[in-house]
């Protein structure tokens, strides 16, 4: 598998852009700057949208792919997420108020974008891919909403948990997966913001040091969602824990091969 970084920050300004991960041109992996980041007809060529949660850094561009593509695909793109993410998305963006509701144009028989919402630990079948969501902790309307990801492919699995906090159950079942090859997961603010962190359910360098310690052994791990004004900061905070199967994501664009 290859995971392509379209943005992997944790805010938006000038060459620091917000969460969207492709696997092999298909699957994306939230919507943050995928309109941003990459051009039309890479865009038409995605089948598959996982919303991790309902916060805008990973949906806003839900929008503007819709609008970049409508007409162009032939057939919808299919977004999988929480129920109640799929709720805040049709309440809150696509209400014909704040954008047009592009899961009912050109038609409601004919979307640009069609909506299947995801049970926790059902495994679906997405092409070649299998993807199971797991309950993550994070801050959202109603508890229970926010989702990690593990995605397989023949002989490589990967996890995501995107945005969370400290948490338990994606590691107990990540440790079933012999073939895991990766783990993406985040550090969005420096040490000494632990109380933010903590209120907004993100990790510091400090908490992701204990979180090391429940996850599958001798993996890659891939640090993502660091805040741009404290991203100095947090490389120096990341490297001074020493672990040398820590990789920062500091840049976009990046590429990352799992075989």
């Amino acid at each position: 598998m290859q995971v392509k970084i379209i943005g992997g920050h944790g805010g938006v300004t000038k060459n620091y852009h917000a969460t969207s991960y492709l696997i092999d041109e298909s699957i994306l992996i939230d919507a943050g700057s995928v309109a941003s980041g990459l051009d039309i007809q890479d865009q038409i060529k995605i089948d598959h949208i996982l919303i991790s949660h309902s916060h805008l850094d990973h949906t806003k561009d839900l929008a503007f792919i819709s609008d970049n593509c409508f007409g162009l695909k032939g057939k919808p793109f299919e977004v999988h997420c929480h129920k109640e993410v799929h709720k805040a998305i049709k309440t809150h963006l696509f209400n014909d108020i704040i954008w047009p509701d592009f899961s009912k144009l050109p038609n409601a028989e004919n979307p640009t974008m069609h909506f299947n919402e995801m049970e926790p630990e059902k495994t679906v079948q997405l092409g070649e891919y299998k993807v199971t969501p797991i309950h993550v902790e994070h801050p959202v309307s109603k508890p229970g909403e926010a989702y990690g990801f593990i995605i397989e492919k023949g002989d490589v699995a990967l996890v995501f948990t995107q945005d969370t906090r400290a948490t338990e159950r994606i590691w107990e079942v990540a440790k079933t997966y012999k073939n895991l090859k990766g783990i993406f997961t985040e550090v969005s603010f420096p040490n000494f913001l632990q109380g933010v962190a903590d209120a907004s359910d993100h990790h510091t360098p400090s908490t992701m040091k204990e979180e090391l310690k429940k996850m599958p052994k001798d993996v890659p791990i891939y640090l993502g969602h660091l805040k741009p004004n404290y991203q100095e900061q947090l490389i120096q905070e990341i490297n001074d824990l020493k672990e040398d199967r820590l990789h920062i994501m500091y840049a976009d664009d990046v590429r990352f091969h799992f075989e």
